[in-house]
């Protein structure tokens, strides 16, 4: 062996020694999980025999779920969920994000308003929300003081409750969107404004031909991570709501909570779990290709 042979072994060796604790990180907390949450899913499972009590059932757990009220319920809310959380998180951030960094004098400390909700314990916004949604709480009262004599109890009832979540959900996340939307505007040349005004455009045509083009790439990041944790939301469903009431605020993540631990069927929480993952990567890929595709196309 040569030595620039043994020299590109010594190379590598040093890599894998630095990722080697991550590597066995994944491998124990993400891939073996995987691997036996899918074993768990096309079995039945007598927990009293342990390890030895699993029996191959095929995909009946994953034929069963469709029939499950609350699976159907917890899709669908998942998916209405996703679609109002994404489009009114980029919408309001984007617009807030232009306003500070165009006309806001300190927009430093805005930021750091804004951001604060996101790096809150849940625990902690859950029970303020609670406190402020409540039948005696101030925006109950202040709905009664504007003359609305029976206002909606925003958390218990069925045709407020997704729509409260969505709201609180868009509240929390709304300062780490904008200031990654902020850090692409700072970004964009003045060149372009510049020759944009020289060409007569207004503030709506700078927007249309100049910043959002310019922000593909930003959005097209937020869009992907905001999918993607809007179908692991818990948080504010367990604390808040416990997927009621009724079945209205239910999500598929906390359904497998309840599905696992509180009535045992792990076989059933696990087949959900792989399902989960199966759209949470579709949804992902078909972005991936939209954007290359896009880009192509530029």
């Amino acid at each position: 062996m040569n030595n620039q042979k043994k020299k590109a072994l010594r190379a590598a060796a040093k890599g894998y020694a630095f990722i080697g604790v991550n590597l066995i990180g994944v491998l124990v907390f993400w891939t073996f999980p995987l691997i036996l949450s899918f074993i768990i899913s096309i079995s039945k499972w007598d927990y009293s025999k342990g390890i030895s009590g699993l029996s191959f059932a095929g995909f009946a757990n994953y034929i069963d779920m469709w029939k499950d009220e609350w699976f159907r319920a917890s899709l669908i809310n998942n998916v209405i969920f996703t679609v109002c959380f994404v489009i009114l998180l980029i919408v309001f951030a984007f617009i807030i994000s232009y306003i500070l960094n165009e006309y806001v004098i300190g927009k430093k400390l805005a930021q750091l308003g804004l951001y604060l909700p996101y790096i809150v314990n849940i625990v902690a916004i859950s029970a303020v929300w609670l406190a402020l949604f409540s039948n005696n709480g101030p925006i109950v009262s202040i709905l009664k003081a504007l003359g609305i004599e029976n206002p909606p109890i925003f958390i218990a009832d069925t045709r407020y409750a997704l729509a409260t979540i969505i709201f609180i959900c868009v509240w929390q996340n709304l300062g780490y969107t904008v200031m990654l939307f902020i850090s692409g505007m700072v970004n964009i040349p003045a060149d372009l404004y510049e020759a944009a005004a020289i060409d007569g455009a207004n503030i709506i045509q700078k927007i249309r031909y100049v910043t959002i083009p310019m922000l593909s790439g930003t959005t097209f990041f937020i869009i992907v991570t905001s999918i993607i944790n809007s179908f692991k939301v818990f948080g504010l469903i367990n604390l808040m709501t416990n997927g009621g009431p009724g079945n209205s605020t239910t999500m598929l993540v906390y359904n497998i909570y309840r599905t696992g631990f509180q009535f045992g069927k792990l076989e059933f929480a696990s087949a959900q779990g792989i399902v989960l993952l199966i759209i949470i990567f579709i949804i992902t890929w078909l972005q991936f290709r939209i954007q290359k595709r896009n880009e192509a196309s530029m």
